[in-house]
């Protein structure tokens, strides 16, 4: 049974299923008709960073969750003066120091900085077929935020239409697809990211990437994922493209090759199959060879001619995230992405996602103490983002200010995937005849829709400061999809840009782990961030006894 409420009266969300940590259902589908806090900021933005029926009604917390050792057990200190991070142009006057004048730009890289407008970026939307069929409204909606996407795995291997021989990709139409659809909407901020996995590295795709697209493309080697920890999978319910996937050269489960297999398909008792990727570095059995392989790796990447690499790494133990901070810092990489156990966007056995690896704030909480042990000795430390079961503004800043100053973004997953799911779904409703392309799952909207609004304008809190942004003519070819995203990102920014001005944090950068405070002596053990009533307790003394 989980131990996160279900519904939130004040702000009038409730889930669906079985809630957790980040506030999003443990099962989250694509044609869900609402509303958890993530499904409901996607269409009504910031106002739902307030309770509901103001002039009606008094609220207080209910906040309980300070037992136990999570995000939710840290809380956000708050200033009482100062200004710290005012831009340039601005003075510290009161009517200056609002907080929709906090800064939430930020960069991340190496020799090459990449800015971005929010600290934030997705999780890798590789092969799974959810990735595809919504990847317009994820591309573009990221695009026109500002914000890093990732590309994950196996994308050109499960393509049809790829063209592979030889350990080269001649052609690879859904990679391309991808990336041009970001690229349109691409102003300067943001990047696109594209992983590798055995199998990638194997096609050639990092070749072909930049042979087609150049080198202003991130380029990501993987090692693992929250999820799980034996490499991507999706399930497939065709017999004729698992024998495909299998030509390809992966492992499919059951072997669709077997005539006992090919019987229970044709018979009706199997009705899908697993195709798996396959575990990396499994020749090699020290940390020597692993940096060895690594860097050799890297020099190869950066020969073909990308100036930006980076690596995504799981919720594996203290000495494999060692290894990742280590070497990440010595090639001189652009990011390391640190991925916590919890997470997952689709295709994990659901008992190695609830059992496998170190959760996501002790992951992130060893991370910042090995970067700073790193630094300590005079090395320079690779940008860091934090991923994991984050959803909320809330989260982003404790994930940020846990980190502090070596973490520049925080990596989300589902929560960035359900707008796109839910304006798709109204895209479908309101206009059936482009039901099929925007991957629609519904006929009609919802009560819970219909609530808000039956017409885009009125549906989308931020429809029209999107249309202000591009113009009226743009404005009809964004995904409805991409306009959910675009609101859901407003209502985070508003947020976020709410708890920095509290701890008197004029810009994103200024950001420090006396941001905030551990609300029980386990997460403080756990984490070094200090009890609540500790941190500041020698100023306070200092004060009362001056």
């Amino acid at each position: 049974m989980s131990a996160y409420p279900k519904s939130n009266d004040v702000l009038g969300t409730t889930n669906r299923g079985t809630a957790c940590e980040s506030g999003l259902c443990t099962l989250c589908r694509a044609d869900c008709a609402g509303k958890c806090e993530t499904w409901l900021s996607s269409l009504k933005g910031r106002s739902v960073l307030y309770p509901r029926d103001f002039g009606l009604i008094t609220a207080g917390s209910g906040n309980t969750e300070h037992v136990g050792v999570s995000y939710n057990s840290l809380r956000v200190q708050g200033f009482a003066y100062g200004a710290a991070g005012v831009a340039p142009d601005r003075t510290t006057n009161p009517d200056d120091c609002l907080f929709t004048n906090v800064s939430l730009e930020t960069q991340f890289g190496a020799a090459q900085k990449t800015p971005v407008r929010m600290p934030l970026m997705t999780g890798a939307l590789g092969s799974t077929f959810i990735a595809a069929k919504y990847w317009d409204s994820f591309a573009v909606g990221c695009a026109l935020s500002g914000i890093p996407i990732v590309i994950g795995e196996n994308v050109v291997g499960v393509d049809r239409t790829a063209e592979l021989a030889d350990g080269k990709t001649g052609s690879a139409p859904e990679l391309d697809r991808r990336i041009a659809i970001y690229k349109r909407y691409y102003d300067g901020y943001g990047a696109i990211i594209v992983q590798l996995n055995v199998e990638d590295t194997r096609n050639g795709v990092a070749e072909y990437v930049l042979q087609k697209h150049g080198d202003d493309v991130v380029i990501e080697l993987k090692w693992g994922q929250g999820a799980k920890n034996i490499g991507g999978e999706i399930k497939v319910t065709s017999l004729d493209y698992a024998l495909f996937l299998k030509r390809r050269g992966y492992l499919v489960d059951p072997d669709p090759e077997r005539p006992e297999v090919k019987d229970a398909f044709e018979s009706g008792s199997l009705t899908a199959f697993a195709r798996h990727s396959r575990l990396g570095y499994t020749d090699l059995s020290s940390v020597e060879q692993v940096r060895e392989n690594f860097m050799q790796a890297v020099d190869y990447l950066r020969s073909l001619g990308f100036k930006r690499i980076s690596l995504k790494t799981g919720a594996y133990g203290m000495e494999a995230l060692a290894m990742a901070i280590r070497f990440a810092s010595d090639a001189n990489l652009d990011l390391l992405t640190i991925d916590g156990a919890g997470g997952g966007t689709g295709m994990s056995p659901w008992n190695m996602m609830e059992t496998w690896g170190v959760p996501s704030i002790l992951l992130h909480a060893k991370a910042r103490e090995y970067a700073a042990l790193l630094a300590s000795k005079g090395k320079k430390v690779v940008d860091l983002s934090f991923a994991g079961g984050l959803a909320r503004e809330d989260q982003i800043f404790k994930a940020l200010a846990l980190g502090a100053p070596f973490t520049k973004l925080v990596c989300m997953g589902r929560s960035i995937m359900i707008p796109g799911f839910l304006g798709s779904n109204i895209e479908g409703a309101l206009h059936p005849e482009r039901r099929a392309w925007v991957s629609g799952n519904r006929d009609t909207l919802p009560k819970s829709v219909r609530d808000i609004g039956e017409t885009p304008d009125k549906i989308f809190a931020g429809y029209h400061d999107l249309k202000r942004k591009i113009g009226p003519e743009a404005m009809r070819e964004v995904p409805y999809g991409a306009v959910a995203i675009w609101t859901l990102m407003d209502k985070l920014g508003a947020g976020l840009q709410q708890l920095l001005a509290g701890a008197r944090k004029f810009s994103v950068q200024n950001i420090t782990r006396e941001d905030i405070a551990s609300a029980n002596r386990e997460t403080e053990r756990e984490t070094g961030v200090p009890f609540i009533t500790d941190a500041q307790d020698e100023l306070a003394r200092r004060i009362i006894s001056a």
